[in-house]
């Protein structure tokens, strides 16, 4: 089962960005991100807060669709997801 991650803006700069990933079955967006973000201690505070929640400027997507942090942890992804992880942005 392969995956491609793609962290933007500061995250990118911390763990990288288009990362494939050979997944487990069954497991959630919420894990497989949480997996990946562990190789980078400063990226993984950056995404999660001290009790291991996202924090609330962190936007998902998947497959192009945007997951609320709050149900992150019933998305299951599948073989072929493209999964986006990236800070709010605010620009003018």
């Amino acid at each position: 089962m392969s995956i491609k991650i793609r962290f933007f803006a500061r995250f990118r700069e911390l763990l990288g960005t288009d990362i494939l990933v050979d997944g487990k079955k069954n497991i959630s967006l919420a894990t497989l991100v949480k997996e990946i973000a562990q190789k980078n201690k400063e990226g993984y505070n950056m995404i999660f807060d001290e009790q291991e929640n996202f924090r609330e400027f962190v936007i998902l997507m998947r497959n192009g669709k945007r997951v609320e942090t709050t149900e992150v942890e019933k998305v299951s992804v599948n073989d072929g997801d493209e999964i986006a992880v990236s800070p709010l942005v605010a620009g003018g």
